[in-house]
């Protein structure tokens, strides 16, 4: 086999649960799952209020090149997240309006980009989801081979096609493809229960007394004194 591949891949996630997810977000997700999956550092929101989930079309591109990108559009389908990543660390403007445009008509929810993008205004009125690296005015060419619907590494994560990929303000967070039901009914679970917390502290309960905090820090040694 090539070493430059697009494979054809119809694994996905169930559309509820990739609404599911979106509806928990990326922090409840993760800390569903262990605390497991949540892509580093640098990688942020180029809008706010941006709330996503989806299966991950994954692309390898060559640094500065963005030929890979136009090439996976024609794997997209609808709910899909496209996850971008280059072959050696790259800041250039890897997506913009336009591509987002060729994107949005596949009905692509979203685009997680280990890289740069540009044309940040456009794609800000266009109101489309995008996390990048880094924002920047530098384009690419078209030039180079790379792959489609492979696994990749972002953010210190491996995310293969067909895993679950949520994104909101708090960033982003990756879900092997088999655990996605299992973390949505975790992450609803631990919604409810934040829920339950808020309506405590709301009432002015002290987190000291909610989380049992007291003895921790009697424990640690920590004690309380008057001023004088």
């Amino acid at each position: 086999m090539s070493r430059h591949v697009i494979v054809r891949s119809t694994r996905r996630i169930p559309s509820g649960v990739a609404a599911g997810l979106a509806e928990a977000g990326a922090s409840a997700v993760h800390e569903a799952d262990g605390r497991r999956g949540a892509l580093g550092p640098g990688i942020t929101p180029i809008q706010d209020g941006a709330r996503i989930a989806g299966s991950a079309v994954t692309v390898s591109c060559h640094p500065g090149d963005n030929l890979m990108i136009h090439a996976a559009v024609e794997q997209v389908r609808p709910g899909d997240v496209v996850v971008v990543t280059t072959t050696s660390p790259s800041t250039d403007g890897m997506l913009g309006d336009l591509l987002a445009t060729s994107l949005r008509a596949r009905g692509a929810a979203g685009v997680v980009v280990d890289a740069g993008v540009r044309d940040v205004a456009g794609l800000r009125a266009m109101g489309f989801p995008v996390w990048s690296r880094a924002i920047s005015t530098q384009g690419t060419v078209k030039a180079s081979p790379g792959s489609v619907n492979v696994p990749v590494v972002v953010g210190g994560q491996v995310i293969r096609p067909g895993d679950a990929v949520v994104a909101d303000d708090d960033g982003v967070v990756v879900v092997p493809h088999e655990r996605a039901a299992a973390v949505l009914e975790a992450a609803r679970e631990r919604v409810a229960n934040e829920e339950s917390k808020r309506e405590r502290l709301a009432a002015g309960e002290l987190g000291l007394d909610m989380y049992r905090l007291r003895p921790l820090l009697e424990r640690l040694g920590v004690t309380w004194v008057d001023a004088s």
